[in-house]
Order: C-alpha cells, then structure tokens, then sequence
C-alpha cells in the first residue's frame, strides 16, 4: 500500500486564511499548502498571480490608507492571517519599516474584526530577529509608530540601511510585537505567533547576501544549504490550523540550527 503524504490530508479544511505576499516565495508556498490542505486563500500582494488563490487583493502594504481600502473590501469570517509579505534589506529604509513593521502591525489590527473566534495569526519574522532583547529602547518606541513618522524615527534610532540595519530591526520589533500580544484576543481565542527562517532560497536570496556578504555565506555554509520555502509553508500552516489554540505569544524558529548555534556561542555550550 502507498503511503499517504500529510499534505493529502485537510488539516485545514473550509479555513479561509489570508495569505499576503502571496505571488512569490514563502507567500506563493504557503498559498499553495493552504489549497492542498483543504482551505481557502484570499492572496494579498502588490503583484498579480493566479497562483492557488481564491480571491486575489492587490494592495500596496506600505500605504495606509491602501491598506484601510484593502480591510474594507475583504470579507469577514476569516480563520487566519499569514502576514508574509516583506522587503528585503536593500530596498529604502523608511519602506522596510513600513512594510515589514508599521503596514503588517495597521493591517493586522484593522483586520481583527473580521476574524472568527479562535483565529490564528502568523507573522513571518525572521532570524534577523534573534537578539531582539538588545533594541528593547527602539522597540518601544515604535509601538505606536505612524507611517509618516518613520522617516524621522529612521534617524532617531539609527535604523537606516546601513549592513541592513532596517530590515534587522523590523524583523526585531515584529517578534517582540508578537510576544506583547500571546493573550490581547484571548477573550475571543484569536492567537498570534511568528515564524524566523534563516536565508531561504527565495527571489530576494541575492538581497540578503548582497546586505551580509561574507556573513551571509558563513550562514549558509553553517546550515549546508538555504532553506527552502516548501520547509517554512508547513510550519506557518500548522499554526494556523486548529492543533495549535495553545500556542501563543511563541517565536519558531525554521533555520538548520542557527538560532541553536547562536544560543550555544552565547552561553559557551
């Protein structure tokens, strides 16, 4: 007899979850894993795919009222939102932070109205965020951070794009940010974590390595490969689905080990 794949089960059945960044990547992957597992995908992207999506929303993540527009067009009763989509380190500063940090946290709130009872949220930080405890000031200091106040906290906090400093920050202060809320919606059993890949094999691979250089490459030698996105979907869908309702506030991190090898450093095992 054959065996039978997880992904031939419905882990996910009649879910509606939102998926952004969805036309690429960890998006695209995670879009797709959704469908195989018995869910719906509204997709959010400033791309257009026809790619395992049931209802496409082309948005741009960095602008508020886009994003105010994008809430008002999309449906209630959703099950989850996949919060994926990002820039990477070369792209402006004040637009990393504003899609990466300030869009997906206006999005995410606007959006918990429409949320079912017992919703999960995913935010896709990264492992650029480990450490997030050394920039606790500049942490806090963006909770209530505006659009059209990242430029000035841009040069306040000295979170430009120098060695991606930006980018590192907004993957920070998401996973801190996820922490804050494990029981804000707990009344309603709405759940919030994140996931942290290390370098994935993605469009946006050359980025980061542009960015780390020979840092980045020591990463990849460390964990023999990148990951790929097929690696991160599954753990996103997981959490979305309804095995995980005690989960909460937690970072995961989907890196070959590196999160483990820098904890191992830092205290000397």
């Amino acid at each position: 007899m054959a065996r039978q794949t997880w992904t031939e089960g419905r882990l996910l059945q009649d879910k509606t979850i939102v998926v952004t960044g969805c036309a690429s990547g960890i998006g695209w992957e995670t879009a797709k894993l959704v469908k195989a597992l018995g869910g719906d995908v509204i997709g959010v992207d400033i791309n257009r795919t026809e790619d395992h999506v049931d209802e496409l929303y082309i948005a741009d993540l960095s602008d508020r009222m886009a994003i105010k527009a994008l809430v008002n067009a999309l449906p209630s009763g959703i099950d989850g939102i996949a919060n994926i989509a990002g820039l990477p380190p070369t792209a402006p500063a004040d637009m990393v932070l504003k899609v990466n940090l300030v869009g997906l946290k206006f999005f995410t709130n606007a959006m918990i109205g429409r949320l079912n009872d017992g919703a999960s949220i995913v935010n896709l930080a990264s492992l650029a965020g480990f450490g997030w405890e050394e920039s606790i000031p500049a942490i806090k200091a963006s909770e209530t951070l505006a659009f059209e106040d990242v430029e000035d906290f841009i040069k306040t906090h000295n979170v430009g794009n120098e060695v991606g400093r930006s980018y590192f920050f907004s993957k920070e202060a998401v996973v801190a940010w996820t922490i804050q809320n494990r029981w804000t919606w707990r009344d309603r059993g709405i759940r919030m974590n994140a996931v942290s890949p290390a370098a994935v094999d993605t469009p946006i691979l050359k980025d980061f390595l542009a960015t780390l250089g020979p840092r980045g490459e020591e990463g990849i030698r460390l964990t023999e490969r990148p990951g790929r996105p097929e690696e991160i979907a599954p753990v996103v869908a997981f959490l979305m689905s309804d095995m995980t309702h005690w989960i909460r506030g937690t970072n995961i991190p989907v890196d070959g080990g590196m999160a483990s090898h820098f904890l191992a450093q830092r205290h000397q095992l």
